[in-house]
Parts: structure tokens; C-alpha cells; sequence
């Protein structure tokens, strides 16, 4: 999801959860940043060779980098991948403001450098039948993705930033569900508050249902609670929704990387913060899996053990433990919706409270948010490869955020979360042998079971996510506005979900 740069915690209120940047600042240091920048919030350019970068030179740029398999044996997906069940016959609909003019050679780059299946649509790939694909889909049609000239304005038009998020979002869908085909969604506007693009994002999500393209759809956006005039507001966005459920489509979604900070209106230069903690939509729509943030202090090699003596120094603080909850997570609780029955139930220790200091009414027994929880942080991130150049009219750093370097990336966000998230359910729909759809109720009622509880999630229960004056929400055992239930044991969570959900 996008992101305003991280140094700036005035963040764009409709963001894109690619909490990208360089290892985080300081609080002070983001406050005086200029509030307006393109969103890419935690990232760090690492080299330029169509090899990726060893471990070594991730280290000495003071972070850890996964590549694929380190994740998937971090988050013990690779018996499921021994199984064959690897997403094959699958749609996972990524939804991205313009896309990006290299995604289908980055693509090809990041398969064969880490040895993941091909898929048809790659750049200089044969097809062959039965073989999984990429495709993208213009349903509004697109302008071409490149840089536009600098200017006064917002800068959330910069198109090689959004292609950064197409990288990590078509990239890591891919690399948990390496067989589920990707169909990259893109509209011809950033899906920002207050211009046209988020009701075309929401049009391209609808397009997607009316049309059955995927069986799951991972959305890295979102919009603070609060820029809404009230639930009648989102009645004519939210349809998407409704009919995905209908449909038996799963949509899962960004927490957002401001914690429990975000805007109040944007396009502005100078947009204020919602004065309360308050979290984005549509994370917070309970038709939704709200999927937050963590940093994995696993060995980056293996991710096999938890390692907390290699950087970041983060990872040192609480030796042996592997995960901790990302402080920029989106998390807390809705303005607008209820408590959903799903959440009546939860894990023992659960910090759920219902409430958010300061908010409008209700304010009492109100949907919690996220759901789950997975990496996050460009402290130990994903690697992502990247060559949508800047042009002549960009300017150099594309306009000071220079993510504009040809090559490898180590970012972060949860916007790294979404997707892999996707890749999980894809599996989980081969394994189910029929789409899930909605999958809430069947994450909660795996969760309500203390057995299942323990051995299909990771409980995440350090950290918190205040990231301004704001009040945040401190992790905790079981349930968390940071985490939620925590991140998944996948080999073990997945058939339990299948059951699961085949048992309303």
C-alpha cells in the first residue's frame, strides 16, 4: 500500500500501504519533513545487478533482506508447496494505480533469480498449456507510466513510486503462491481522497467481482475513517464488497503504515491529523481481512531461526523472540462499524478494548482492527526488484524521494503484508478445491480454539503503534489492535481454515 514518505507522519490519508523508506527516522525528524511526497515511506535502494544482493550487503546497510524462501520457511509454507499445493488454478487481482511499463521484465528478473515458476505473461517467456499466468488489466485504461515533470502539487501522481508498489505487490504474490495466476489491476489515477482515482479503485474491484477475474483480491489502500462524512458515505464504494462476499471472493487489505495516526483530508499540502487514534477503510470494513504489520527477526538465510544479533538492531532488543509488531502498523478501532460477531469470541489475553479516545460516538464496541498480521518492516524486508527508470522530466530523485534507481529494493510496509496474505488463500482455495471467499468468521473460529490457536498462529505480543501524540495500541498475547491474531503458521493454519470454513 502507499504511503507517505516515512519521514513525514502528516501521511496521505488514502495511501497505498507500501510503507516503503530507509531505515526509519526519528520521530522529530519525520514531523519536519515536508508533509506531501510521494508515497513511499520505508525503502532502500541496494544495487543495481540483476543479481540480488547477498545477505552480506544487506548487513552492511544496516538491515536483513528475505528472499523467497526464507519467508515461505519463516511462515512454514514450504510443506504445503511439498504437497503441490502452491496456488495452481487460482487468480490473485492485485489492484494498483497506473502499473508500471517494466513490470513484466521485473517479473521474469525476480522468477529466475530465485528459481520461482515462469509464468505466461513474463517478458520473454514461451507459454505452454496449463501454464499459470500475469496479465494486466486496464479496466479505465491507463496514461503511460512514466514520471510526471515536478511540480507545487501533492506529488502523489509520481509514477515510478507507484511502480515500486507494483514491483512488491506483483512480486510477493507470486513468491508465496507461485503457481496462482496474477492479474495486475490498474487505474489511470492515484487512489487518493478527495480526486476521482479511489471510487476507480473501487470500480476496478467491482469489475473484478461482476466478472469472477480472481479468487482473491489483495487491495494495498486505504482511506482514515474519519474523511468520511459517515457509513451512508461508503454505501456506494462499498457494493464492491458486499458483492465480493456474495461471490465467494476474497478481499484482504493494507492496515496502513501510520499507526494509529492518519489525515483528515487530502489532496492537501498541509493536511491535519484525525484527532483521535483511527484506522483506514477499508481495513476496517468487517467484509474485509485486515491484514497489519510485524518485524521478522528471523535468520534471513534459512528462516528457519530466530536470529537477534544480525541487523537490524531492532532485532536485539528482545533475544529469542521472532516476531514484534511493526510501531507504523495500522491498527485501533472503527468509527463506523459494530463489533462483528466474528470478534465477539477471542483468544485468552486479548487487549481488546472497542474504543478510541476522543472519537465521535458510538465509540463502544466497535470492529477491531486487523485481523492478522505479517512482515512489514524494511528493517527485515522483502526483496524487490525495480527498473522503471526516472525520465528527463522527472527531475533527479524523482522529486526527492529517488526511488527512481534501476534494480534491487529492500522495502517495507503492510503492503508487503497484503499480498503474501493472498498468496496464503490462494493456496488454501487449491486446497479447499473451491474458492473460500469470506474468510473472517472461519479465521476467528480457528483463533476461538486455544489448541489450534497455539500451533496455527505466531502471537505477536511486542510492540505498540503510536507513532505521533496520538494514543497507540500495545501488542499483546492473543488478539491485538496491532497484530491482530498474529501471523500464520501457514502449513498448519491453512487446513484448519479449510474446515473450518467449510463448516459455517
Amino acid at each position: 500500500m502507499r504511503s507517505l514518505d516515512r519521514r513525514s507522519l502528516t501521511r496521505p490519508v488514502l495511501v497505498a500501504a507500501l510503507a516503503l523508506g530507509m531505515a526509519s527516522p526519528s520521530l522529530a525528524q519525520r514531523a519536519a519533513a515536508p508533509v506531501f511526497r510521494p508515497s513511499v515511506a520505508e525503502w532502500r535502494f541496494l544495487q543495481s545487478s540483476p543479481t540480488p544482493p547477498t545477505e552480506a550487503a544487506c548487513y552492511a546497510a544496516g538491515v536483513r533482506c528475505f528472499a523467497p524462501a526464507a519467508m515461505q520457511q519463516a511462515y512454514n509454507v514450504s510443506p504445503l508447496y511439498e504437497r503441490g499445493l502452491t496456488g495452481k488454478g487460482k487468480t490473485i487481482a492485485v489492484i494498483d494505480s497506473f502499473g508500471s511499463a517494466t513490470i513484466a521484465n521485473d517479473l521474469n528478473v525476480f522468477s529466475t533469480a530465485f528459481g520461482l515458476p515462469h509464468l505466461c505473461g513474463e517478458a520473454g517467456v514461451t507459454c505452454a498449456p496449463g501454464m499459470p499466468t500475469f496479465s494486466i488489466l486496464q479496466i479505465q485504461g491507463s496514461p503511460p507510466p512514466n514520471p510526471p515533470p515536478p511540480s507545487n502539487g501533492t506529488g502523489q501522481e509520481s509514477h515510478n513510486l507507484w511502480a515500486l508498489e507494483v514491483s512488491l505487490d506483483v512480486e510477493w504474490a507470486h513468491a508465496i503462491a507461485p503457481e496462482a495466476n496474477i492479474l495486475l489491476v490498474t487505474t489511470p489515477t492515484a487512489e487518493i481522497l478527495g480526486v476521482q482515482g479511489f471510487p476507480q479503485m473501487m470500480n476496478a474491484v467491482q469489475y473484478i467481482v461482476d466478472n469472477h477475474l480472481a479468487d482473491v483480491i489483495s487491495m494495498s489502500l486505504g482511506a482514515g475513517e474519519g474523511t468520511f462524512a459517515g457509513t451512508a458515505s461508503l454505501l456506494n464504494v462499498r457494493r464492491a464488497l458486499v458483492d465480493a462476499q456474495a461471490n465467494h471472493i476474497t478481499v484482504l487489505a493494507s492496515s496502513g503504515d501510520g499507526g494509529t495516526s492518519n489525515n483528515l483530508k487530502e489532496p492537501t499540502k498541509s493536511p491535519r491529523l484525525i484527532p483521535y487514534p483511527s484506522v483506514d477503510w477499508p481495513a476496517s470494513d468487517p467484509l474485509v481481512t485486515a491484514v497489519g504489520g510485524t518485524r521478522l527477526c528471523m535468520d534471513a538465510t534459512t528462516g528457519t531461526t530466530v536470529d537477534t544479533t544480525s541487523p537490524p538492531a531492532v532485532c536485539h532488543n528482545n533475544p529469542g523472540v521472532r516476531e514484534r509488531a511493526w510501531p507504523f502498523a495500522g491498527g485501533g478501532y472503527s468509527i463506523l462499524f459494530p463489533r462483528p460477531d466474528f470478534q465477539a469470541t477471542l483468544p485468552a489475553g486479548s487487549s481488546y478494548v472497542g474504543s478510541s479516545v476522543g472519537a465521535p460516538g458510538p465509540n463502544s464496541e466497535m470492529r477491531g482492527v486487523p485481523d492478522v498480521a505479517f512482515q512489514a518492516s524494511s528493517g527485515t524486508g522483502p526483496l524487490v526488484y525495480m527498473t522503471e527508470p526516472a525520465t528527463t522530466a522527472s527531475g533527479t530523485g524523482c522529486g526527492g524521494a529517488s526511488p527512481c534507481s534501476v534494480g534491487w529494493y529492500v522495502v517495507g510496509g503492510t503492503s508487503c503484508s497484503a499480498p503474501q496474505w493472498a498468496g496464503l488463500i490462494a493456496i488454501a482455495d487449491q486446497m479447499a478445491g473451491s474458492d473460500l471467499g469470506y474468510i473472517n468468521a472461519a479465521l476467528y473460529k480457528v483463533a476461538a480454539d486455544p489448541t489450534k490457536y497455539a500451533t496455527d498462529f505466531f502471537d505477536v505480543t511486542i510492540g505498540n503503534n503510536q507513532t505521533t501524540s496520538i494514543p497507540g495500541y500495545p501488542a499483546s498475547t492473543g488478539w491485538d489492535a496491532v497484530t491482530g491474531l498474529g501471523t500464520p503458521n501457514a502449513a498448519k493454519l491453512l487446513p484448519d481454515l479449510v474446515e473450518a470454513a467449510s463448516r459455517p
